[in-house]
């Protein structure tokens, strides 16, 4: 008879690395085509899948049967990882501020100097504005805009609810926002 998803997970809270090999190969063949639509990149796929099952096997002791079976919970795992990851990569692919090499790079050579003066000055008050928010504001916008994670990704750094961090990087960006506003 076959062990159950339940039952492997129960095994793998305590320890056992030979019931979470036998979860990996029951559920990473449902999981891997699921991840890999949404990523589309075969690479970042089996980054993402590795990323789940660690997961799984982190939070096993927190399942709960009640919420739904093993595989739709790894499906919601891995469905939720990787939108995060396309989201992750759209936010590294746009900078907060343009780097100053790819700004003057993209300006006709006439504007280049001007271009990167206004540039510099543009990351200059960005980086100002920062300067006035409180710390953990400034923490998870950083994070998020200069480090490329997403806010699930922010909230397991930090050790803190996913809420807390979207109220804060909302709160940032509205002071930011009113700051720059007010500068010349």
């Amino acid at each position: 008879m076959a062990t159950s998803g339940t039952d492997l997970l129960t095994r793998m809270a305590a320890g056992d690395r030979e019931a979470f090999a036998v979860f990996y190969d029951r559920y990473a063949p449902v999981v891997f085509p699921l991840i890999l639509r949404i990523v589309r990149e075969r690479a970042d796929a089996s980054d993402v899948l590795q990323e789940v099952f660690w997961e799984a096997w982190q939070s096993a002791g927190r399942y709960d049967s009640a919420r739904g079976s093993p595989e739709a919970w790894m499906v919601m795992q891995a469905r939720s990882r990787a939108i995060d990851r396309v989201r992750s990569t759209r936010r590294r692919s746009r900078t907060f501020v343009a780097p100053l090499d790819e700004a003057v790079a993209a300006a006709p050579a006439a504007d280049a100097a001007r271009d990167a003066a206004e540039v510099a000055e543009d990351r200059g008050t960005i980086r100002s504005a920062l300067e006035r928010l409180p710390g953990a504001q400034r923490e998870v916008i950083e994070l998020a805009y200069y480090a490329g994670l997403t806010q699930t990704e922010i909230a397991e750094r930090l050790k803190q609810p996913l809420g807390t961090v979207k109220t804060r990087i909302r709160l940032g960006l509205e002071r930011l926002r009113e700051v720059v506003r007010a500068s010349p």
